[in-house]
């Protein structure tokens, strides 16, 4: 059962915490960019990023521009797992 996780080939993982309350917790700017993310990216390795990047003294969009890279490098991730997977069916 996938829920709402979609058709991705990246690992899931179980969470301890409550995911919503660890979403509720976010900065603003954060909880809206993650609404609106592609793959379905946990509270705290969002909030580890944005962490990371308030300590370098990146500015809120410099942070989001630097999660939108992550989700990119994720996703090209994705395609390629789904193409060794087809690929190594095809092969049989």
């Amino acid at each position: 059962m996938n829920g709402n996780l979609g058709t991705t080939t990246l690992k899931r993982r179980r969470r301890a915490r409550d995911p919503m309350r660890a979403y509720d917790g976010l900065p603003k700017p954060l909880r809206h960019w993650l609404a609106d993310a592609a793959l379905p990216w946990s509270p705290a390795s969002c909030l580890r990023i944005w962490n990371r990047g308030r300590q370098r003294g990146l500015s809120h969009e410099d942070i989001l521009a630097r999660l939108v890279q992550a989700e990119q490098q994720a996703l090209t991730r994705d395609q390629v797992s789904a193409v060794s997977a087809v690929g190594s069916s095809v092969a049989l």
